[in-house]
């Protein structure tokens, strides 16, 4: 397979992958259609991601929600890489209909496509979430091991942020492993699911195969600054630069597995080259849990600038608490390793930041939609 084809290959991920795959001799055409949100309003001129890759891939501005654009990109190629979606865990749940229509829908036409027209794709790889897990894994002295369902308002209003299960006394957070419980607490997750199992059962069903790899919170050089509804750590950055304060939801415990950009390429080409990866679903993360507070102190070290910290309180409705991966399966499998840990990944990240134009801080415009919907508190 020498020629693939990467829908949102202008966005972060997308754009890393297309110029490690071209380094590698592979012809890369891109399917994107350059959302202001993420590129900007001008991002033929101005989007540092679009312009990595321009002249150097077969570039198609359009949507997976149009059937002709679909049909325009998968002609003569033998892999896709799947990427397109709209993206934000908190966004999605007061914009329902574009996360159905561009995620689910866009991915039900591409299927179709598959299905009902002459082509040569032999593997599709789509880009599942670790959202689609809703809380981690956790073992309870009593029961063994459980899946807490979403928090309530009625704890997190006292200050309680720590999940619960009935019948047990206090949880013991492990890696969520691919055959933990999938109940995600978002209309993103539901989404991810869907395009997973979506690709999954179909491809199998016309001898195309599937894989798709379930990433952690994905960060590094090249992320988007102008996105406020998702990206922790371009968030704060975009704060610290403009000197405003970093506003910590709960009490600054909440973890994340934050795993480096280049990890997250490398294992993507894992599954593309490997057979072993066939109609199999991955973890990618770096199997480390690390919390809010920890990657708000970091960037303020890293960039020098002194800005308030304030634990607030607040929180959002959706959220989950904790949740970190378990590799087992992809490093057996397919001989995933993570090479970035979280404090050099944080520093080529904000070395990165600090040669980039400071960006407009539009975080409060996002607080204030989800205020005006009722689901922050």
């Amino acid at each position: 397979m020498k020629k693939i084809l990467i829908t949102g290959g202008a966005g972060f991920i997308g754009s890393n992958l297309a110029l490690k795959l071209i380094d590698k001799g592979y012809q890369v055409t891109v399917l994107d259609n350059l959302s202001p949100q993420i590129h900007g309003e001008n991002p033929a001129e101005t989007s540092p991601l679009y312009l990595s890759i321009k002249d150097k891939v077969k570039f198609i501005l359009g949507t997976v929600t149009s059937e002709e654009d679909w049909k325009k990109a998968i002609e003569g190629q033998d892999a896709i890489v799947h990427y397109a979606a709209e993206t934000g865990t908190g966004q999605s749940m007061y914009e329902v209909k574009k996360y159905i229509e561009v995620n689910i829908n866009g991915t039900a036409l591409l299927l179709d496509l598959l299905v009902n027209t002459k082509h040569s794709i032999k593997k599709v790889v789509v880009a599942s979430s670790r959202s689609i897990y809703g809380e981690g894994k956790y073992i309870s002295q009593e029961l063994g091991v459980v899946y807490p369902t979403q928090r309530t308002a009625d704890y997190m209003d006292q200050e309680d942020f720590e999940v619960k299960y009935p019948g047990s006394s206090a949880l013991t957070l492990v890696g969520t492993d691919e055959t933990s419980k999938i109940h995600p607490s978002s209309v993103y997750g539901i989404t991810k699911q869907n395009q997973e199992q979506m690709v999954l059962t179909v491809c199998q069903t016309i001898g195309i195969s599937g894989v798709a790899f379930r990433y952690q919170n994905v960060y590094g050089p090249g992320q988007s600054l102008k996105n406020p509804y998702t990206g922790i750590l371009s968030i704060f950055s975009t704060q610290i630069k403009n000197g405003n304060k970093i506003n910590i939801f709960e009490d600054g415990k909440e973890s994340r597995d934050f795993v480096f950009i280049d990890d997250v390429v490398d294992a993507t080409i894992l599954g593309l080259e490997k057979e072993e990866a066939n109609n199999q679903v991955f973890n990618v993360g770096t199997g480390i849990a690390t919390n809010v507070l920890e990657v708000a102190n970091g960037l303020v070290k890293n960039y020098g600038v002194e800005v308030p910290i304030v634990v607030s309180g607040n929180y959002r409705l959706g959220d989950i608490r904790h949740n970190y991966a378990d590799l087992t399966k992809i490093n057996t499998l397919l001989g995933f390793e993570p090479k970035v840990t979280f404090e050099k990944g944080l520093k080529k990240f904000t070395d990165w930041v600090n040669t980039q134009e400071v960006q407009e801080d539009q975080y409060q415009k996002s607080i204030d939609e989800m205020k005006a919907k009722g689901l922050y508190k």
